[in-house]
């Protein structure tokens, strides 16, 4: 029997294998093509026009951004070489540069360019797929991988130019060496080749020190890149490094007083761009322009649509990237009125003990002659005052506390800031909480506890914060004010002339937040059993890695 359709059938979907590619749990974060193509779309049109451009990938996995510069050029260059097969050829040959992260890396990568990672062109069955193959002289074509050893310090402990630590090294999991920063690419038989254009995804981080803590690695490929002084430079990377990140003080600083800085496109929510990568704080991309000399244009980016552009300074942030454009106006208001900043009301961390870390838990779990509480992340403990190596005094103060840790992880409502909790005289805490003031009254205690519930503090923290973790810079753009005052959400925007749309910007962006008051105990209830923060302790329970 046989059935006859009544309507046709659709075209048959060839799905895009760099796009399956990047959807799978991995290592290694895989560029989709639409993100590779995003970034391309801030390169100046007339890139696409130049047969004499040289383009390098320096971290390249899968080849994504090879393929899809290729599709460009090959629609671009025409008008320049009509014929095809010439002009695909030129492309391929004298045009298209990656360095591969690994071998197999670079065996993807020339599949996706060469559709064969052999180069030579042999091997090639199907007929059809061999009309497109450009051959080469050598299997790898333009996209190598070179293998590359790390250069340890004298003191055999770690790498010195990329921090791998010679644990990770001696155990095989960071066995070789990025060669784009480790300078054994572009190989020697390259060293008169000059790159216009430099653009890809770089590794992001490598481990610290055999645990589960991590460093950042990527600012390595952009300064590298940089230094090759090519036309221009286009990376997608962490956006950490707008406001912080373990070891990216100086990287910061360059790129915040590099006027060569052209664009920014930050993409502020959580798996927004690589959807089973977490990536706290969100990703961004950037071009660099050699002959770009001003402020630049920062844009945010949600759901892959553009929804703010502005062309700023971004040195308005006094050290760090507001990635907020309708904060600028705001932040300058603020600043213009305050007299001073409650950056310096706080403790420094481990305000006690170099060993009160997150994971300490005091000298007892009961009291004992002259002890004094203990406040942790999620209970109290006791230490003598032999323990104190600094700031014993402090135990006599009231107190506000705030935990070392709130969300960061790019919602597009934020609470910022974990609860403040108002303590009376007689305790003190471990790195979990840091002291974010003391006070001479139970009055100015509990109105500086409201003050940092407020939407309006913990707005401008935001600007300065896009990890968990915080530090008592977070706090620069916020105003000294007399705590003798309980001040609300609408007694600061009024102090601060804020308009109606700053004022309703802010109540949407942040979440509502109240203190804690243990105003009559120094031991707050929330860490006794059966309070909201109380659990029992394991061993080796901690907050998360510190990273800042």
């Amino acid at each position: 029997m046989t059935f006859e359709l009544s309507v046709p059938l659709p075209p048959s979907h060839v799905p895009d294998v760099l796009e399956t590619l990047a959807q799978l749990p991995n290592d290694e974060v895989f560029t989709p093509p639409k993100v590779a193509n995003a970034m391309l779309d801030i390169l100046p049109p007339a890139v696409w026009n130049e047969p004499d451009y040289k383009w390098l990938d320096p971290a390249t996995k899968s080849g994504v951004f090879l393929r899809e510069v290729f599709k460009r050029l090959m629609a671009g260059l025409s008008d320049w070489q009509a014929d095809p097969n010439l002009r695909r050829a030129h492309i391929q040959r004298n045009m298209l540069y990656g360095a591969a992260i690994t071998s197999l890396s670079g065996d993807i990568a020339r599949r996706s360019l060469y559709q064969t990672k052999n180069a030579t062109g042999s091997g090639v069955v199907d007929i059809t797929i061999h009309d497109w193959v450009v051959p080469f002289d050598n299997a790898d074509g333009n996209v190598r991988f070179i293998e590359t050893e790390h250069l340890l310090d004298r003191h055999g402990k770690r790498c010195t130019l990329c921090h791998a630590p010679s644990k990770l090294i001696r155990e095989q999991r960071e066995h070789h060496a990025y060669s784009f920063i480790h300078d054994t690419y572009p190989t020697k038989e390259m060293a008169g080749m000059k790159f216009d254009i430099i653009v890809g995804n770089p590794p992001y981080q490598i481990g610290a020190d055999g645990t589960t803590r991590k460093m950042p690695i990527y600012h390595h490929f952009v300064k590298r890149a940089i230094s090759l002084d090519p036309k221009y430079v286009l990376f997608i990377t962490p956006s950490r490094w707008f406001t912080g990140g373990l070891g990216l003080e100086e990287y910061r600083d360059q790129m915040l007083n590099d006027r060569r800085l052209a664009k920014v496109v930050d993409n502020p929510k959580l798996l927004d761009v690589f959807p089973l990568v977490v990536i706290k704080g969100g990703v961004s991309y950037f071009l660099w322009d050699r002959d770009h000399d001003g402020n630049c244009e920062f844009s945010a980016r949600i759901d892959g649509q553009i929804v703010s552009t502005v062309t700023r300074d971004l040195r308005d942030g006094h050290g760090v990237i507001i990635r907020d454009n309708e904060a600028s106006s705001i932040i300058q208001k603020v600043r213009v009125a305050a007299t001073g900043s409650i950056e310096s009301w706080f403790f420094p961390r481990l305000a006690f003990s170099q060993a009160w870390r997150t994971n300490y838990r005091g000298d007892s779990d009961q009291p004992f002659p002259n002890s004094v509480p203990l406040i942790y992340n999620s209970g109290i403990a006791f230490v003598g005052r032999q323990s104190f190596e600094t700031n014993v005094d402090l135990v006599s103060k009231w107190k506000v506390l705030l935990p070392m840790a709130g969300d960061g992880n790019g919602q597009e409502v934020s609470y910022v800031l974990g609860e403040p909790i108002a303590i009376a005289p007689g305790s003190v805490c471990t790195e979990s909480y840091f002291v974010a003031g003391v006070f001479g009254s139970k009055k100015e205690t509990a109105n500086f506890a409201y003050y940092l519930a407020t939407k309006f503090v913990r707005f401008l923290v935001l600007q300065r914060k896009i990890t968990q973790h915080v530090t008592p810079d977070r706090f620069r753009f916020v105003p000294q004010l007399d705590m003798k005052k309980r001040w609300t959400d609408a007694d600061l925007f009024k102090e601060f002339g804020l308009t109606t749309g700053e004022c309703a910007y802010i109540e949407a962006t942040i979440h509502p937040r109240e203190p804690f008051l243990s105003l009559d105990s120094p031991i707050p209830s929330s860490h006794l059993p059966g309070g909201s923060k109380y659990r029992i302790a394991v061993e080796n329970d901690a907050d998360e890695d510190f990273d800042e």
